[in-house]
């Protein structure tokens, strides 16, 4: 869609969808749908970033977030999309580097055999009620924390350490080898909660084989829901990632339609490089100790920390601008939508570009005060479900519109407005009833939920479609049907 969706607009997703009609109604619907969309989608941004600044420089989660917001804040109010574009272009650009560049060093190093009793001595984690921990990391409680692990307890023909390998002679070699995993389970008494953190040899290959992370456990699953569930959350990442506000956005920063197919093909090869570094990555820490089992999210940092603590730094440094990125373009994203297409567009107030700017700052301010209470409240929030989402939110509300009204020709203003509404009201509506959010935000037993399963992607997405088929069916009229198919 880059080419056309570059065709179409001017400056917001709303631009692209209303060039044709002319309609405040439209405006409206999008400008709301881009609101919700940013809203939701900064809400994992800022829980993540509480987690990451919460063990690197030891502040609260709250101080983290807050933190974060106003070094956002700061950077989108004073020179909005010029610096946001910078700050992603250069963050982009280190993060591949410095992966590039980890990845290389868990090749020197290889894969080492760690025989050490105490690596398979299980660990304990006390949450009193009074909010004090208590670490039992193997021998005895009292310590500071629960140790790192990770490690490989056998390697093919018994040998101690393998030296240097390649990407292919690594991932062969660990397909042969016996990888420590660790499980836990959590038991709650009078004193507080403990969980215990216990380990289990796997043969490598089970490491390495599709599907047997914990994340692809839905699909293996014999009731038919927890597979619903994990195939709306998949349709949900695909077509999310082509509606998101501050993705679409990146569209109408570029010179002409060729340049926006360009930044398309070069970001996707970019991105699917990092994935394949990733992977590296993963197995690293699984292998190399340095793995935090309170902490998944800070497996890049201390992987990188086990090379010196200056690639740490740097490490740190880059996923600390990662979420400052991705912060400040759903600002961006959203502080538009408030200033062009609800008060302009829907609105219709006369501005000078002075005043447009100063109320798009006001609004960043407004937007970013908002993520960071969000931040803050859903700090024990699933930061994965609330990803997951984001893009189903993004997925219902805009993409069938937005697909529609480049690919087929009947598509009507009044289509448009019933899609971008059904869908956003209809994921919306669903999330707030599931059962993660019975749970987590109300207080309430799961079982209670009226809906099967938490992510909406797969009901509301095609509902969103065939509202807005059905509602430009009945509504086209001769010369009214707006949609540029080819």
């Amino acid at each position: 869609v880059a080419e056309p969706l570059k065709r179409l607009g001017k400056y917001t997703f709303a631009d692209a969808l209303d060039k044709q009609f002319g309609s405040r109604g439209i405006k409206l619907a999008a400008s709301i749908s881009t609101l919700v969309v940013s809203v939701f989608y900064l809400i994992p941004q800022m829980v993540g970033a509480g987690v990451l600044i919460q063990p690197l420089l030891g502040f609260p989660h709250a101080v983290g977030v807050i933190l974060v917001g106003a070094v956002v804040i700061l950077i989108v109010a004073t020179a909005g999309m010029v610096s946001t574009t910078y700050v992603q272009f250069i963050k982009g650009s280190l993060l591949l580097l410095f992966s590039t560049i980890l990845t290389v060093m868990i090749l020197q190093r290889g894969l080492k055999v760690d025989k050490r009793p105490e690596a398979m001595q299980p660990q304990t984690m006390l949450v009193k009620k009074s909010g004090e921990k208590v670490f039992d990391a193997g021998g005895g409680p009292g310590a500071k924390g629960l140790s790192l692990v990770g490690h490989i307890t056998k390697l093919p023909g018994d040998k101690k350490e393998t030296g240097p390998l390649n990407p292919i002679s690594y991932l062969a070699t660990l397909r042969e080898s016996e990888v420590v995993l660790w499980k836990s389970a959590k038991t709650t008494t009078e004193e507080g909660t403990t969980t215990k953190y216990t380990p289990y040899a796997v043969p490598g290959g089970d490491v390495l084989r599709p599907g047997n992370s914990p994340t692809f456990g839905g699909i293996k699953q014999k009731d038919w829901w927890p597979k619903l569930n994990f195939l709306s959350l998949m349709l949900a990442l695909f077509c999310g990632t082509a509606s998101l506000p501050h993705i679409l956005i990146r569209y109408y920063t570029v010179k002409d339609s060729a340049a926006a197919r360009k930044s398309t093909v070069v970001g996707i090869a970019a991105i699917g490089s990092f994935y394949v570094l990733t992977l590296y990555m993963g197995l690293g820490a699984m292998t190399g100790g340095t793995v935090d089992l309170t902490n998944s999210n800070m497996a890049a940092p201390l992987l990188a920390k086990s090379f010196g603590e200056l690639l740490f730094a740097i490490i740190s440094a880059i996923a600390f601008t990662t979420v400052l990125g991705t912060v400040s373009g759903l600002i961006v994203a959203a502080s538009g939508a408030v200033v062009h297409d609800f008060l302009g567009g829907f609105l219709r107030l006369e501005m000078n570009d002075h005043v447009k700017v100063r109320i798009a700052k006001i609004s960043s301010v407004a937007v970013g005060v908002i993520a960071v209470i969000l931040g803050i409240l859903f700090e024990k929030m699933n930061v994965s479900f609330l990803v997951g989402w984001a893009f189903s939110v993004a997925a219902s509300a805009n993409l069938p519109a937005l697909l529609m009204l480049l690919f087929w020709k009947g598509t009507t203003r009044q289509g448009i407005i019933a899609s971008v509404t059904a869908g956003m009201v209809s994921s919306l509506g669903w999330i707030m009833l599931s059962g993660e959010t019975y749970r987590d935000v109300y207080g309430w037993p799961m079982e209670s939920s009226p809906v099967p399963f938490s992510q909406p992607g797969i009901v509301t997405i095609p509902f969103s479609f065939l509202v807005l088929v059905a509602v430009s069916l009945m509504t086209r009229k001769s010369g009214e049907a707006g949609g540029v198919e080819g």
